[in-house]
């Protein structure tokens, strides 16, 4: 089976997600966001999975990729595809179907329990790292949220997070050294504590994961 995978071209690692994908059967061909011309079409495709990044929907420095990948969303929706999106996937979900994404005066970034819904998977606690905030678009349920705003959100064949189920102990220390050490530090946060308290949480994050991967694809 084949799976699209949109990213970053620096930054296309699936973590926990892509590993449970791949136990499920899927190969992935990598899309990346900065070269959408050389995306092929969604003809073979049987799932699509859209990443986190840095990047912003509403900065206007990228607002063409964005555009193009808010159509390829739109595409994907229509042809009935199953998709999930993770963080900037979720937040240009949101964006491409109707709802809004701003930034959040509580970024959040560590690791966070959940309000959710009963009988969904999706217990924490899960890795928070956003800046920004988006709403939830007209047809999708929320079924988990912080007080900073929804952290899950589905339809049938669409499963969206702001929060990082992928996210593994190699994924949040390479963060750490692109930028994101000093980005915490500014918020009064200390990298070696988030360090340690990945390395305590990624042990049952990724059977969560795994657990979400499974509640997803059982509705297909």
């Amino acid at each position: 089976m084949r799976a699209l995978v949109v990213g970053n071209g620096a930054e296309m690692d699936s973590g926990f997600i892509g590993h449970r994908l791949r136990q499920h059967g899927y190969a992935f061909s990598e899309l990346p966001r900065e070269r959408p011309e050389e995306w092929p079409g969604l003809d073979g495709a049987e799932l699509v999975l859209t990443l986190g990044s840095e990047w912003n929907v509403y900065r206007p420095e990228t607002a063409a990729l964005v555009e193009a990948e808010a159509a390829l969303i739109r595409d994907v929706v229509t042809a009935g595809l199953p998709l999930i999106a993770i963080c900037f996937g979720a937040q240009v979900l949101s964006h491409a179907l109707g709802g809004t994404v701003t930034r959040t005066p509580d970024p959040e970034i560590g690791w966070f329990e959940l309000a959710v819904d009963a009988d969904v998977p999706a217990g924490g606690p899960w890795m928070e790292w956003h800046d920004d905030v988006f709403t939830v678009p007209e047809g999708f349920e929320e079924l988990a949220r912080t007080p900073v705003g929804p952290q899950l959100i589905r339809t049938r064949r669409v499963l969206a997070s702001q929060f990082h189920p992928e996210a593994t102990e190699t994924m949040i220390a390479r963060w750490l050294a692109e930028g994101g050490a000093e980005q915490l530090r500014s918020r009064s946060g200390d990298p070696d504590e988030l360090l340690a308290q990945t390395r305590a949480n990624v042990a049952t994050s990724r059977h969560r994961a795994a657990d979400l991967v499974d509640w997803f694809l059982s509705e297909q």
